[in-house]
């Protein structure tokens, strides 16, 4: 009797256990993902920003990728990577041998070459081409494609991991143009099935995939919403199965990860926010000693709290908490609110009171309107400054910065790769995206000698050095840290591997319970 109790138990838990699994129609349902992030382009060459580089990940392959939680690169589209030699200035690929474009083209080392080539010959106001700044030349040969920095650069197998090396069909693409349209040819884990610009974006698994993923995932498709309030309406109405990036900060502060009608998933990230100036002669804020006193008015802890109901941590530091090389360095020269100090460095400079300046963010850009509100309070505040707000749809807005068309405004910065150099080389070098108009040949030096440590902790010094003399010259002041948010339905997982901050948006771990 107890032997057959045993088996009627163990038959039941089967039962349960199948009912549990999900069908082959529930894996085949499409999985909603809702967001506030925006598509600046479709082509690799004209956008380099969070959301756009989201899509790039599932859509294209780069000969490396990252592993959930990863910090070193391993092989996607190539089979093997290293340094030539022990030589940081030489860097070769063996591409793999079962790789092929929607139209069934084999992908060769020859459209490798192409697509980094393309990148630095259109160079974009608002594409990678600052990141691809020390590759002199690419060679394609075979299966073989070989890397010619112009310094030597550690940090370039994590460059190679990004959107900016996302692989396109040479010939598809115009090698010296962007690509108009909403076609897509990559060979990444999906395909692009349709796509509403700020609408949606179709997504079905890849068949032809090959790389380091194993399982392609559930069809997806990405919907775009106008700012935080629309996707927190369209998660309440449970028009999105998963929401991401970002939900208002009223609701981050009360997700509840004990919630038994959603699965809550919060983790450390190393996402930033910076004001950034403009730096050009003749602007506004062109002296330094103009900046330094916009440094003495920033009450960094009221921001978090008012404006973000506790949900970042303020900032004192370009590198954020937890990577190699972070200090407190604008604490250090900043440590609180000081309109005497702001006074007597804006009476140096000699320029007339109040300081009037334009302030631009990007509209729906999670809570940067509020954001810009207070920032301009705090500097009003002092009397010292008169700041004009205005926000731009986040593609104007771009082109408003790459043109320097504004004297300061407030980007988000999602980590390219797991290394401090992704928040020094692109932001404040003198090649730097962000277009300040900052140049100064101590800080690119002490990038150059940065990159040229293979054992990353030894750039630590250099590191602490450089954000030493950029809270001294305030190209740009760091605002705040935030933490990485994914809401997702009780039936959904994988939602805690979908992005770690490191630019991968892994869309393919999603499935149905």
């Amino acid at each position: 009797m107890r032997v057959l109790a045993a088996v009627l138990v163990l038959a039941a838990v089967g039962v349960i256990g199948w009912q549990m699994l999900p069908s082959q129609d529930d894996k085949n349902k499409t999985i909603v993902v809702g967001t506030t992030d925006t598509i600046t382009s479709l082509d690799p060459a004209g956008a380099y920003d969070a959301g756009s580089w989201a899509l790039f990940s599932n859509v294209f392959q780069s000969l490396l990728t990252y592993e959930p939680g990863g910090t070193q690169p391993v092989p996607d589209a190539a089979k093997s990577c290293s340094f030539v030699a022990g030589s940081l200035r030489t860097y070769r690929c063996e591409l793999r041998d079962d790789l092929s474009f929607p139209n069934g083209r084999a992908v060769s080392a020859k459209d490798v070459k192409f697509s980094f080539d393309r990148i630095k010959k259109i160079n974009s106001d608002v594409g990678p081409g600052s990141l691809l700044s020390t590759l002199a030349s690419v060679d394609a040969q075979g299966r073989t494609v070989t890397f010619h920095l112009s310094t030597p650069d550690a940090t370039f197998p994590f460059k190679v991991a990004t959107g900016a090396g996302s692989i396109v069909d040479a010939e598809q693409y115009p090698a010296d143009a962007l690509r108009e349209g909403t076609a897509v040819d990559g060979t990444g884990p999906y395909e692009l099935a349709s796509y509403t610009k700020d609408g949606k974006a179709v997504l079905k698994p890849n068949s032809r995939y090959r790389g380091a993923i194993k399982n392609t995932g559930a069809p997806i498709e990405l919907r775009y919403y106008k700012d935080p309030t629309a996707l927190q309406g369209a998660w309440k109405a449970k028009q999105v199965d998963v929401a991401t990036r970002q939900l208002p900060p009223e609701v981050l502060a009360g997700l509840n990860a004990s919630d038994p009608g959603q699965r809550v998933f919060e983790a450390d990230s190393s996402e930033t926010r910076n004001l950034y100036f403009n730096t050009h002669k003749g602007a506004p804020l062109h002296d330094a000693r103009v900046r330094r006193a916009v440094a003495w008015l920033i009450n960094r802890e009221q921001l978090a709290g008012d404006v973000y109901d506790g949900t970042v941590e303020p900032l004192y530091s370009l590198i954020p908490t937890g990577i190699i090389g972070h200090t407190a360095s604008f604490f250090d020269s900043y440590p609180k609110q000081n309109t005497a100090e702001a006074r007597k460095l804006l009476t140096e400079a000699g320029v007339s009171l109040p300081v009037r300046f334009t302030y631009g963010y990007g509209i729906g850009s999670g809570a940067a309107e509020q954001e810009a509100k207070e920032l301009k309070r705090q500097l009003e505040a002092s009397g010292l400054f008169q700041v004009d707000v205005k926000g731009y749809e986040w593609t104007d807005f771009q082109k408003h910065w790459a043109t320097g068309k504004l004297d300061a405004y407030a980007v988000g910065w999602v980590a390219d790769y797991p290394d401090p150099d992704t928040f020094t080389s692109p932001l404040i070098g003198s090649d730097a995206t962000m277009n300040t108009g900052y140049g100064d040949t101590t800080v690119d030096a002490l990038i150059r000698a940065s990159q040229q440590y293979a054992d990353r902790s030894r750039s630590a010094v250099d590191f602490r050095r450089l954000q030493g003399r950029i809270a001294d010259d305030v190209p740009v002041i760091p605002l705040w840290q935030s933490k990485e948010y994914v809401v997702t339905k009780v039936d959904v997982s994988g939602g805690q591997y979908l992005s770690d901050g490191n630019g991968v948006f892994r869309l393919w771990q999603l499935t149905w319970i």
